[in-house]
């Protein structure tokens, strides 16, 4: 792979080289490689065959967890989210200890690797809020709840530039990724302003299916704004937003 330079930019195929664009720039690459249907047909690429079932199953997985916060992510998502997330679905499928090469998936992986995962990388949670919090899922009753003692705004948000306000969010998710099957369910506060006035001790819960065989998710996050004559206004369209996934409940 080559990168263009100079003015101008080239787009298509001229001779054994094509010309693209991504979001690193303009690209150029030489055609060649084996055929679709040698790599699916030949021994010799039984492997490559195996990771390509494996890696199409992440981004699987990965797309149908996102669609049961889309929301949220809406405004809560760094431009390459979708990567990083099937990025981290492959470490998951990879720790099935069940299933042959080619044939692992999430259920019988280790889905708690997801913990900690950062949907926007412009804003994480940990560099966004420094208070204390307890993330908790209970499998028997289904409840999933974030909750944080009283704290001071000023001293426990770090606010982006210009923002006046915030407000703290939290969703739960029950998936079976082998049929695409989900229950979810969010929760939010009221915007709040940020000043020195110690808050109310703060609970958000959601409620999922109880005794659940299927993996469990609690993710947390907080969203920035501006307050322009009563109106508040989400800072930079959500690009300081952050949101993660805070806790996991792997299957039973």
């Amino acid at each position: 792979m080559a990168r263009q330079k100079g003015v101008i930019k080239l787009h298509g195929t001229l001779g054994d080289i094509t010309f693209y664009r991504t979001r690193d720039g303009f690209m150029a690459r030489e055609k060649g490689g084996i055929s679709a249907e040698r790599m699916m047909t030949d021994p010799k690429f039984q492997r490559t065959r195996e990771n390509m079932a494996e890696f199409g199953r992440a981004g699987k997985a990965g797309k149908i967890l996102r669609s049961t916060i889309q929301s949220l992510l809406r405004t809560s998502a760094d431009p390459r989210m979708v990567s990083r997330l099937t990025k981290e679905m492959v470490k998951v499928i990879q720790m099935d200890a069940i299933n042959p090469r080619g044939l692992r998936n999430v259920i019988d992986g280790e889905a708690e690797l997801l913990e900690g995962f950062e949907f926007n990388i412009s804003g994480k949670l940990s560099t966004s809020i420094v208070a204390p919090f307890t993330a908790t899922i209970d499998r028997v009753t289904g409840d999933a709840v974030i909750s944080m003692n009283p704290f001071i705004p000023t001293d426990s948000i770090i606010a982006p530039s210009g923002s006046t306000h915030y407000k703290m969010v939290a969703a739960a998710m029950d998936i079976n990724f082998e049929t695409a099957a989900y229950a979810s369910e969010h929760s939010e506060q009221p915007v709040q302003p940020i000043d020195t006035v110690l808050t109310s001790a703060l609970q958000l819960s959601n409620s999922l299916p109880a005794a659940s065989v299927n993996p469990l998710f609690l993710v947390f996050g907080i969203s920035f704004y501006q307050e322009v004559n009563g109106t508040f206004y989400e800072m930079k369209n959500g690009a300081f937003n952050a949101l993660q996934i805070v806790k996991v409940s792997g299957t039973p």
